[in-house]
């Protein structure tokens, strides 16, 4: 009996390894596709947010144009598709999506219950509150009773809960599928006040018919380290992604742009530079990619300080300083692993 289970198990792990050798990678799939598919928020100024014309831009756009850039060649080369908060893991699970770029935070829950694996932390934000100028409430504090509008399926939810619970305040939620129902419900006096991430309440605002009649309070109530997430199962194609974010990053670090990284890669002998512009040691077959895949990340894309000073910074539409997501050597939190 022993022997005969012995055989049932070796035939049950012979059929397991061929079924995940014959399975094709998530690289194969989007190469012979011809572009990578992205899942992005429906409506998040700075992170993502389609014009009139059906041209994307966001820090998270450009993380997905830097992975098609590694992987095709051609940062242009990608599909966007709008996902609600529910939606999103689903999407990633199905395949209907290669990469979840849509300012997820990155927790433990969804780190062992959604199938998605985390890659590398794009922005640093908290979750905070915003409310009419009318009702000078100036502290999260003061909401004592209030309706606050929230939006399901995120973690603004549970830390909404947990921040009233341990102030001993009361409050009603009024909860909405997208970022747009909840952003209109709140600005048509639906609710006392709104919590979202502070980066999303500076887009909400900034696209509010009044915008002066608004204030988001002091609190930051949560850490939110928003994170690009790919599909369990794939080891390749994690490392892709991730090395993808951390060349953008590194690339800021080594003060190499999208205007001066060919002179980099033609005068700039320094062995970092030399390796991650692909001039020295093939850092792209541990990938499974050619030599220059962050090459192209920075001439189509740029650097991580690019991306964010075009979609978020002081000069931006939101205008939000660096803060926590600067450098690490410019006393922020972004920090990657050197490529060698």
């Amino acid at each position: 009996m022993q022997a005969k289970l012995s055989a049932i198990a070796v035939a049950l792990l012979g059929l397991a390894v061929s079924v995940q050798a014959n399975a094709a990678s998530t690289l194969d799939t989007v190469k012979a596709r011809g572009h990578l598919i992205c899942g992005v928020n429906t409506a998040a100024p700075g992170f993502s947010s389609v014009d009139s014309k059906g041209n994307w831009t966001g820090l998270d756009v450009d993380i997905c144009r830097a992975v098609a850039a590694a992987t095709l060649g051609d940062a242009t080369k990608v599909k966007f598709v709008p996902l609600s908060s529910p939606q999103r893991f689903s999407a990633l699970q199905s395949g209907e999506i290669d990469v979840l770029a849509r300012n997820t935070s990155w927790t433990m829950n969804r780190d062992t219950t959604t199938g998605a694996l985390f890659t590398a932390i794009s922005y640093y934000d908290g979750q905070g509150f915003m409310v009419p100028k009318r009702l000078n409430v100036k502290s999260a504090k003061q909401l004592n009773g209030a309706t606050i509008c929230v939006q399901s399926g995120t973690s603004s939810e549970k830390s909404l809960a947990d921040f009233f619970n341990t102030n001993n305040l009361k409050f009603k939620t009024v909860v909405f599928d997208t970022t747009e129902a909840t952003q209109a419900a709140f600005f048509s006096g639906r609710c006392q006040a709104y919590t979202t991430d502070m980066s999303d309440l500076a887009g909400a605002r900034i696209n509010s018919a009044k915008p002066g009649d608004y204030e988001i309070l002091p609190e930051v109530i949560s850490k939110e380290p928003l994170a690009p997430a790919v599909r369990r199962g794939d080891d390749q194609w994690y490392s892709i992604v991730r090395w993808s974010i951390f060349a953008l990053i590194n690339a800021e670090e080594l003060g190499i742009t999208k205007a001066n990284v060919d002179q980099k890669l033609a005068q700039d002998k320094r062995p970092d530079v030399q390796r991650l512009l692909g001039a020295s040691e093939d850092m792209g077959k541990m990938l499974g990619l050619d030599k220059q895949w962050s090459y192209r990340i920075v001439k189509q894309v740029g650097n991580y300080g690019e991306s964010f000073e075009a979609n978020m910074g002081p000069n931006s539409k939101l205008g939000l300083p660096r803060s926590n997501n600067n450098l690490w050597t410019q006393g922020g939190l972004l920090y990657a692993p050197p490529i060698r």
